[in-house]
C-alpha cells in the first residue's frame, strides 16, 4: 500500500516535526509530566497558535475544517515525541462528540473556545466492568423539569481533572445494553455531586473515575437527542481507534530510531552490536511492522472519511486498530530486549515509548477484539 502527503499535509508535517522535535524534548516532557495538572498549558497555547486546535474544527465554527488524514498526519508528529497534552481528550473525543451530536449554539460556543485554546474538553464514556460494548451503559439520566440528573460511575477518563467540561454518556430509558435510550450530557468537573477519582495511567498520563451522584444538568447542556447519542459516539471512538493508530505509528518510528542507534553505540566484545545480523534481522522486522502498520493507517484515515455505513466505518477503523495492536507490541518489546535491562529503566526514553504503545493496544478495545469486529463487519 502507498501512500502520499498532500502539499498542505506535508507542510503541516515538515512544520509540526521541526517544533516538537526542538522544543518538546525527553527531559521537557518529563519535567511536564511531574506538574501538577501533568501537562502544559504553555504548550497549549503553542499548538493553538499554531492552528493545530483548529485542525479538526469546521470552517464554519472557527476552524480549519481538516480531515482526518490531516490530523494523522498531526497526531502521528506528536506521538514521535509521545505528546502528553490532552490533544486526543479534547480534539479527538470531545470536539468530535460536540461537531456530531451538539446544537448550533453548542457548536458556536463550543467549538469555537476549543479551537482558539481556551477550553479543554474530556468524554466519559466506559464504565467499570464494561470491556469494550459502546452499548453497555448504566450510568442512568432521570428526567427533572426542564433538566436531568445524573447517577452512576465512568471509568478512566483521561484529563477529566483539567477539562473545563466533561461529556458523559447517561441512559435515560431501556435496558443496560440497548442502543436506544443513550445520551450525552455536559458537565463541570467542579459541578456538585462530581467526584474525581484521579490517578496517572501507566504511560503516566492523567485519567480519574467520575462519580456522579445525582448530578444536576440543564437541558441547555445536553447534547442532541438524549435518547438517540450511540450512533454519535461510535463515530467519535472509531475516529479515535484510527488517531490512536496515528499516533502509535509515530511512537514507533521513534522506537526503531532509539533501539537501531542504541545498537550502533553499544558495544559487545568490542564491536557495535549492530554487527551481529541476528540483530539487523530483529531490527529490520521492527521496522517493516512500521512501515506496514503506517501505510494501514493512512488508509483507514481515508476510510473514515469517505465512508458511507457504520460497517464500513468500523472495518477501516478495527483494520488499523488491530495492526497497531501487533505491530506495537513487537516493535515494544523488541526495543525494550534490544536494549538490554537499560530499557527497563525510567531515565531512558524507549521504555516510555514501550508503555505508550501498550496503552493504545488497550484503548477502545484491543487487538483481539478488533479482529473479530473486522470480520463481522467483512
Amino acid at each position: 500500500m502507498s501512500f502520499a502527503f498532500t502539499e498542505d499535509q506535508q507542510l503541516l508535517v515538515d512544520s509540526a516535526e521541526k517544533y516538537l522535535q526542538a522544543e518538546y524534548t525527553f527531559d521537557a516532557r518529563g519535567k511536564t509530566l511531574s506538574s501538577d495538572e501533568g501537562w502544559s498549558r504553555d504548550s497549549w497555547a503553542a499548538f493553538a497558535e499554531m492552528g493545530w486546535l483548529a485542525l479538526p474544527i469546521p470552517e464554519e465554527y472557527g476552524g480549519l475544517g481538516g480531515s482526518t488524514v490531516d490530523m494523522a498526519a498531526l497526531l502521528e508528529q506528536m506521538g514521535k515525541v509521545l505528546v502528553v497534552e490532552p490533544v486526543i481528550a479534547t480534539l479527538v473525543l470531545g470536539a468530535e462528540a460536540v461537531a456530531l451530536a451538539g446544537s448550533e449554539a453548542q457548536k458556536t460556543e463550543i467549538l469555537g473556545a476549543v479551537a482558539e485554546g481556551g477550553m479543554t474538553l474530556a468524554l466519559g464514556h466506559g464504565e467499570p466492568g464494561v470491556r469494550d460494548d459502546l452499548a453497555h451503559v448504566t450510568t442512568t439520566a432521570t428526567q427533572d423539569g426542564d433538566g436531568w440528573r445524573l447517577s452512576g460511575h465512568k471509568a478512566v477518563v483521561h484529563h477529566a481533572a483539567t477539562a473545563d467540561r466533561i461529556i458523559v454518556s447517561a441512559r435515560v430509558s431501556g435496558d443496560p445494553a440497548s442502543r436506544e435510550g443513550i445520551g450525552l450530557f455536559m458537565i463541570s468537573p467542579g459541578a456538585e455531586g462530581v467526584e474525581l477519582r484521579s490517578y496517572p495511567t501507566m504511560d503516566g498520563l492523567q485519567a480519574a473515575d467520575v462519580i456522579l451522584d445525582n448530578v444536576s444538568v440543564s437541558a441547555a447542556d445536553v447534547l442532541g437527542d438524549p435518547s438517540d447519542a450511540l450512533e454519535a459516539i461510535e463515530a467519535v471512538v472509531d475516529r479515535a481507534r484510527v488517531l490512536l493508530a496515528a499516533e502509535a505509528c509515530g511512537a514507533m518510528d521513534s522506537a526503531v530510531r532509539l533501539t537501531t542507534e542504541y545498537l550502533k553505540t553499544r558495544e559487545q566484545f568490542g564491536v557495535p552490536l549492530s554487527s551481529f545480523q541476528v540483530l539487523q534481522h530483529r531490527a529490520v522486522d521492527m521496522l517493516s511492522a512500521t512501515t506496514f502498520a503506517r501505510a494501514l493507517t493512512y488508509r483507514s484515515a481515508g476510510g473514515i472519511d469517505s465512508s458511507t455505513t457504520r460497517a464500513e466505518r468500523a472495518k477501516a477503523a478495527s483494520a488499523a486498530k488491530a495492526e497497531i495492536g501487533k505491530a506495537g507490541k513487537l516493535v515494544g518489546q523488541e526495543s525494550i530486549q534490544l536494549h538490554g535491562g537499560m530499557g527497563m529503566s525510567a531515565e531512558m526514553a524507549i521504555g516510555h515509548y514501550f508503555k505508550r504503545l501498550t496503552m493504545i493496544d488497550v484503548m477502545f478495545g484491543n487487538q483481539h477484539y478488533h479482529l473479530r469486529r473486522f470480520a463481522k463487519a467483512a
